[in-house]
């Protein structure tokens, strides 16, 4: 067996229950790790520098999402244009894939760090963010910048090793950065006295550390995802079947980040102390939400190989057991989070004040966030069968014209935090069922093309 190979998972046979847990488990284990990265981050300066600092950085969160979001959507499309390539067999089209993928993330890397680090201050000031944070919020965010071309070479890498069922080696090389992240951050804050800037280099180093690690395995491997050097470039018919299906799920992401800038720039109009409660109370959802997703990339990519191999009759299977197991996640990990909300955001700051309004959101968005995952999960089962743009329109329409509508009205007559964050459970519950009926209609084309795939071989 090549060494690459035991690391794969069989998409297109075998049980799917088990396959699929197999699957998401390190996934959810490396999202976490990822935002560990930024949980590190705000537990350094919520504790160690102050609350003004813990806003400051955590003001900066919804910012990045939306810079980054459209670059991240292109890690998506790499994701099902490979995994269907993979299940068809087309070893060269999957080869050309890795390395128009990787071209991909290297400019996307450079863009953004240019763009992060000229436009921070800008961007910030057009979102409220409070006079006493704002500087500080500036230099994290421009150091922080500086690793987007790791970032996103990391992303796009990890894209490619989801689409042939290896999910366990970024999870090793997160490991890795992980502990070389916190113990920079200590070592910086607590013995340099570099305060923000500090805990922003380490993040910058660490992602370094993963993107050589995972670069590495790239190089090492064998058959289609062995990365070479010379061949990195853009091919054409790949770069326009990622940009089918990634800029659509990037537009989407972007757009759901400009509905979330607007409700941090509604939040950052009740002050700092308010700023700093959302912002802990957001790190803790981001465990919760990462562990759904991780059902959602299950969904993406065990639709995009079934639907390469051509067994159509797996697709609704592998959706009703990504639906049974992101609910089940989602109200495990999101409830138990509510439950003993107090005592978690406890860990990032001592702040009786932070931590009071950092449970108001955890009610109305961390408990239900189940309700988010089954909305995700819908839209990666579309995705994988190669519809982007319809989830697109129904997400954009669904959950952001809600919420900007929400925010323009109701939280305009009734200005309070419960108003605000009501907003999430609601237009989850909306676009779900959208995207639920989009499934069933196209689920119907690809049941046409099994009678004629059985009426041919008859």
């Amino acid at each position: 067996m090549h060494t690459a190979r035991k690391y794969e998972i069989d998409m297109c046979n075998g049980p799917l229950l088990s396959n699929i847990v197999l699957f998401s488990i390190p996934l959810i284990l490396t999202g976490i790790l990822q935002l560990l990265y930024n949980a590190v981050n705000i537990v350094v300066v919520g504790r160690f520098v102050g609350s003004y600092a813990l806003a400051a950085v955590g003001s900066t969160s919804a910012l990045i999402n939306l810079l980054t979001n459209l670059f991240i959507g292109l890690s998506t499309g790499a994701s099902v244009v490979m995994a269907k390539y993979c299940g068809a067999g087309q070893q060269n089209d999957a080869s050309e894939t890795v390395h128009t993928a990787i071209a991909i993330s290297t400019i996307s890397g450079i863009i953004l760090t240019i763009f992060g680090v000229l436009m921070a201050k800008p961007l910030l000031q057009a979102m409220g963010t409070p006079d006493d944070v704002l500087e500080h919020a500036v230099l994290y965010m421009r150091i922080f910048f500086l690793g987007m071309p790791a970032s996103m070479i990391f992303n796009f890498s990890s894209a490619i090793l989801r689409a042939v069922g290896d999910t366990r080696r970024p999870l090793y090389y997160l490991s890795i950065s992980g502990i070389v992240n916190v113990a920079l951050n200590l070592m910086f804050v607590l013995v340099f006295h570099m305060d923000i800037a500090g805990v922003a280099v380490a993040t910058v180093i660490s992602q370094y550390v993963s993107v050589i690690l995972i670069l590495i395995c790239l190089v090492h491997s064998d058959g289609c995802i062995q990365l070479q050097w010379r061949k990195i470039r853009f091919y054409k018919d790949k770069l326009v079947d990622i940009i089918k299906i990634g800029l659509p799920a990037g537009v989407q992401g972007t757009i759901f980040s400009i509905s979330n800038v607007l409700i941090q720039s509604s939040v950052n109009s009740f002050g700092s102390a308010v700023v700093a409660g959302n912002s802990a109370a957001m790190n803790i959802e981001g465990f919760v939400f990462i562990s759904m997703n991780a059902l959602y990339q299950a969904a993406l990519n065990f639709t995009g190989q079934n639907i390469g191999a051509r067994k159509y009759d797996r697709i609704g299977r592998i959706l009703g057991v990504c639906l049974i197991s992101v609910t089940t996640v989602g109200i495990i990990f999101g409830g138990l989070s509510y439950l003993f909300a107090s005592n978690l955001l406890g860990i990032y700051t001592v702040d009786q004040d932070v931590i009071a309004t950092g449970i108001i959101r955890m009610g109305y968005v961390c408990a239900p966030n189940f309700i988010g995952g089954v909305m995700d999960v819908l839209v990666g089962s579309l995705r994988g069968m190669g519809y982007s743009v319809l989830p697109m329109l129904a997400s954009i329409v669904g959950v952001c014209g809600i919420r900007i509508t929400w925010i323009l009205t109701l939280f305009a007559i009734n200005h309070t935090l419960e108003t605000l964050y009501l907003s999430y459970p609601i237009s989850w519950a909306i676009t779900a069922c959208v995207h639920f009926i989009c499934f069933v209609l196209i689920r119907r084309k690809f049941t046409l093309k099994e009678i004629k795939q059985s009426e041919s071989i008859c």
